[in-house]
């Protein structure tokens, strides 16, 4: 025997001798089969998988509870915890829960137990609770030695009924108790109060929804069972969180409701105000679902800390029991608007929220769709309904039974008195009077133990009336079962009493916005503000706040920008906006384009940023020309003009792509260059100014639009000693600003210049000579304009326009700016209106 052992052992890979305890369960007749371990790990992995899956980490379609939140209710509702009773100790629950029907840590249940009480986290709480169980600051509960709880009146729903077999029980773990397969929910929690959880290889994320409008959803489906899910979504548009907020995303709304599957943001709801002193105040007073509002505050702090949000003053949290209350306080010169924008991207005051519709049916994990999960809760209260109601029959017919019996007995009762008093015993009389009468075991015992009260005529009636009463409910009851359209109206009927009851308004609101539009791109974090733009003859760009220079009178000298200690100077100064599209065209005639918020900001004396590092230009490429546009001026023409007097018309649309490395803008002539572009509409007049003081007005529609390599007509014929500095339109009300090097300048009306054909010389605008020098720079200004001036040398003033008086075409005009001998005008920009007058 031991020498086949041995032999068998070896076959299994091992010796005899090395384990005695496998040689001697051998003896014993045992019979060891070799696996795999592969094969063993996957059976086993499998096994504790669906375990987790089926029995601890999803809920259940039907209830929408998970193992460890039926338990509770159920063994709460076993020892009569209800809401019409005084609380309990929750440690007397956790203790009744372990004992009976959940071995597991007590921390489980607990937590699950404390869940369930939270406003914020549930939106219809299924346990009165009394005592401190955290709050949506983060705070945790109290031990469960303190505090106390009892069942809500709403849980109670969920219960309703369950002592009427209206589910199936399985044994506890100890097959000492029966428990619940699943309650019989008279509300549809999984829709209503959500779920969340990790099992394994899959998760669960299902959003709670209103109690009215999903019992509404429920009873229209049951009504319909066609309809459509787009129509079910006009009944219950979206989740409906406890805590608020707004919901956006109504694309990954229709995915979750459609497939299971989708993503949403919610976003707090916030206000700006205005407190006592004129600031603004942003206040918060919902914030998103399963956010922590006190880690939410700390991200802000740490937010201003660090200066990546600027111009935050004070954060208050005022919240109470009323609400949330958050004032968040803006400094005086900065823009609620953006801040808020900066807040909703790098905090959590909006989030991301993914819905996975998993829920466990039939024992299997599903995904369901919005439909899917009202239908599965729809059979389920039928099933539960026509088993209450198979229940109330069978204990119906029981009783009409017995009172048939006791009828029998009472209209014979002298009789049956005879054949008692007749007998020996009590089994004997039992014995004859079902022989005399014809009644079942039970109606002789129900005879038997009948009162002598009930010999009354009084009591006799009540019998007959009572049998009457039954039979009529055992009728109904029987009538139920055969019309399955009788059970859905019970059901209908049974949900519309929930709804009435604790049903209350939506919490959270829902945007039709987009996620894409709710994701904040840098434009969102930036204001929107007036900037200076200076570039250098060294190509160095860079970005000035406008109230960097103040308002000087016409005449002063204005103050140092670009710093002197460097031989750089200021090539072109432009006024935009920071969220304005820049288009830097070059002396090659290539265009490249930007953000002017992408611009580095510096310091007025500092030169800012290599050129060639932001966009790219090639070797000895040079910008000449800066526009400025908006998204919305898309629709126009650009109008270039070169410094030989050629100009092109040429659609902006043409400029929608842009590439990084540039691309081809004018086709420009040797020896020639781009010097001014603006934008043009149809209608539109337009003015070529030479460095000689030569004006040529033009009527736009004499000009067709040409391709984006075209180098364009001729303009304005120009002596060999002459060049253009600029070009302008012209604007009904506006004046033209001419400023010469020697900063002298004038106003002058456009009415002084009539409308001339393209390829003219033009009629003088401004006498030029040794004492203003040539002309630098023009523009049209309004009378509450401003202008910024810049020198070669760096000096910059800035004055208003209706400072600078108006003149003739002939005059040399009044010294705007008191510059040095050495220094000469070399560009200037128009503030339009102003708004810091």
């Amino acid at each position: 025997m031991s020498e086949e052992l041995e032999n068998e052992t070896k076959t299994l890979g091992f010796s005899l001798s090395s384990r005695p305890d496998i040689g001697e369960a051998l003896k014993n007749g045992v019979r060891v089969i070799p696996v795999e371990i592969e094969d063993q790990m996957k059976e086993a992995y499998l096994g504790y998988a669906m375990s987790v899956i089926v029995g601890r980490a999803l809920p259940d379609v039907r209830d929408g509870l998970k193992p460890v939140h039926r338990r509770i209710l159920h063994a709460m509702n076993e020892r009569a915890w209800r809401s019409d009773r005084p609380y309990v100790k929750c440690a007397k629950i956790v203790g009744e829960v372990l004992g009976n029907y959940h071995p597991h840590g007590d921390s489980s249940v607990y937590d699950a137990l404390v869940r369930m009480v939270q406003e914020f986290s549930l939106r219809v709480p299924l346990i009165d609770g009394q005592g401190n169980y955290g709050s949506i600051d983060g705070d945790n509960p109290a031990a469960y030695r303190y505090t106390e709880a009892r069942l809500a009146k709403v849980a109670e729903e969920l219960l309703r009924d369950i002592e009427k077999e209206t589910v199936n029980f399985s044994p506890n773990f100890d097959d000492t108790k029966q428990q619940p397969d699943v309650l019989p929910a008279n509300f549809p929690n999984l829709l209503v109060n959500g779920s969340s959880g990790i099992a394994v290889g899959m998760a669960t994320n299902i959003p709670p929804h209103n109690l009215r409008e999903t019992i509404e959803a429920v009873i229209t489906v049951i009504k319909n069972p066609d309809i459509s899910i787009s129509e079910i979504l006009k009944i219950m548009p979206g989740p409906d969180f406890p805590t608020g907020g707004t919901i956006i995303g109504g694309e990954g709304l229709l995915s979750a409701y459609h497939s299971g599957k989708g993503s949403i943001r919610i976003r707090s709801k916030v206000e700006i105000e205005e407190n006592k002193k004129g600031r603004e105040v942003i206040v918060v007073t919902e914030i998103p679902y399963q956010v922590n509002k006190k880690t939410l505050l700390e991200r802000i702090g740490e937010l201003v800390n660090e200066k990546q949000v600027e111009g935050i003053s004070e954060i208050l949290d005022l919240s109470d029991r009323k609400g949330i209350r958050v004032e968040i306080h803006i400094k005086k010169d900065a823009n609620a608007q953006v801040i808020l924008n900066q807040l909703l991207k790098l905090t959590q005051l909006q989030v991301s929220y993914g819905i996975t519709m998993l829920a466990i049916l039939d024992n299997k994990p599903k995904i369901f769709n919005i439909k899917e999960i009202l239908v599965a809760y729809s059979i389920h209260r039928k099933e539960v309904i026509v088993r209450r109601t198979q229940f109330d029959l069978d204990k119906a017919e029981k009783r009409a039974h017995i009172l048939e019996g006791l009828k029998i007995a009472l209209e014979n009762i002298e009789e049956v008195i005879k054949v008692i008093r007749a007998s020996k015993n009590a089994a004997e009389a039992k014995e004859q009077l079902m022989a005399r009468f014809v009644l079942s075991d039970v109606q002789a015992d129900a005879i038997l133990e009948m009162r002598l009260q009930r010999l009354t005529s009084l009591e006799v009636q009540k019998v007959i009336d009572e049998l009457e009463e039954v039979r009529a409910l055992i009728m109904d009851l029987k009538d139920i079962l055969a019309k399955p359209e009788r059970v859905s109206d019970i059901v209908c009927t049974e949900l519309s009493e929930v709804s009435e009851k604790f049903g209350n308004k939506r919490k959270t609101d829902i945007s039709l916005e987009s996620v894409e539009s709710s994701t904040f791109n840098a434009e969102d974090l930036i204001a929107d503000e007036e900037v200076v733009l200076q570039i250098t003859y060294d190509q160095f760009v860079k970005r000035l706040p406008l109230d960097t220079f103040k308002r000087q009178r016409r005449g002063g000298k204005g103050i140092q920008g670009l710093s002197q200690k460097r031989e750089d100077v200021v090539k072109i100064m432009k006024t935009a906006m920071t969220h304005d599209n820049v288009m830097f065209f070059s002396n090659t005639g290539k265009v490249y384009m930007m953000k002017a918020y992408e611009l580095p900001q510096a310091s007025k004396e500092a030169r800012g940023k290599s050129l060639k590092a932001i966009i790219g230009l090639g070797e000895n490429e040079t910008v000449s020309a800066i526009f400025t546009f908006k998204e919305e001026d898309k629709g126009k023409d650009l109008l270039l003009v070169t410094k030989n007097g050629f100009i092109k018309r040429v659609e902006l649309s043409e400029f929608g792509n842009v590439k990084k490395s540039g691309i081809i803008a004018i086709g420009l002539r040797d020896g020639d260059q781009l010097i001014e572009v603006i934008s043009v509409i149809k209608g539109d007049n337009v003015m070529i100014f030479s460095a000689n003081g030569l004006a040529l007005r033009i009527e736009m529609d004499t000009i067709r639009a040409q391709g984006r390599t075209a180098q364009g007509v001729t303009g304005m014929r120009l002596s060999s000693e002459d060049a253009i500095v600029g070009l302008s339109k012209v604007v009904e009300g506006d004046n033209l600003f001419v400023i010469s090097e020697n900063g002298y300048g004038k106003r002058l009306g456009f009415e002084e210049f009539g409308t001339k054909g393209r390829g003219g010389k033009g009629m003088t605008f401004l006498k030029t000579g040794e004492k203003n020098g040539a002309a630098v720079a023009v523009s049209s200004v309004g009378e509450e304009d401003e202008i910024i001036l810049v020198t070669q040398q760096g000096m910059v003033i800035r004055t208003e326009a209706n400072q600078i008086s108006k003149m003739g075409r002939t005059a040399v005009g009044v010294r705007v700016v008191d510059i040095k001998d050495n220094d000469r005008v070399q560009d200037c920009t128009v503030i339009r209106e102003s708004k810091e007058k």
